[in-house]
């Protein structure tokens, strides 16, 4: 699940109108990540405790403490980036296993199986989906235009920490460079 919430409130701390504005909050923060602006995802937000009074206590207060409260959380957690990775199948002359698994492996790819069938490798790898941009150009080159592939989402990972560092790093320069 992507996002869940959890109202785990006893004894009043939090007037009961008050908590689907805390909700509310949550869902306002995983928008957006701070990270690198894209919104958080397998998230679970826990509410267990607060402080309410009568005259100050609404239901824009209790978004904004939530919203903030997650901003927090959120820093203290150590989040990562996720990116999709796929499944991709190639096919191609048995004569082209070197170049297809290579090519495969430049790309970040982890090979899942490979086999002959007449003739034809099969070569099944999950791959970012980041790396797969220009593949197929590459592929015809190397197997001499006898090379075919089909890819299809699999799941998110994270990426390796040198790739989320760069990707925060050119982030932030953009949003200074906006705030200019």
């Amino acid at each position: 699940e992507q996002y869940e919430f959890v109202d785990d409130v006893v004894g009043g701390a939090i007037p009961r109108e008050f908590v689907p504005a805390c909700d509310k909050g949550f869902k306002e923060a995983i928008k957006k990540g701070s990270l690198i602006g894209f919104p958080v995802v397998k998230v679970r937000c826990v509410i267990n405790d607060g402080l309410s009074h009568a005259v100050d206590s609404s239901e824009q207060a209790f978004k904004t403490a939530a919203l903030m409260g997650f901003r927090e959380a959120y820093e203290k957690a150590r989040p990562v980036i996720l990116e999709p990775i796929m499944n991709v199948e190639v096919q191609a002359p048995e004569e082209f296993q070197g170049a297809v698994v290579g090519q495969l492996n430049q790309r970040r790819g982890i090979i899942q199986n490979t086999e002959t069938v007449e003739g034809y490798l099969i070569a099944s790898a999950h791959v970012p989906l980041s790396e797969m941009f220009g593949y197929s150009t590459d592929l015809r080159s190397a197997t001499q235009g006898k090379g075919e592939f089909s890819m299809e989402f699999a799941k998110y990972q994270p990426v390796p920490r040198a790739t989320q560092e760069q990707m925060i790093k050119e982030f932030r320069e953009k949003q200074a460079a906006a705030k200019k």
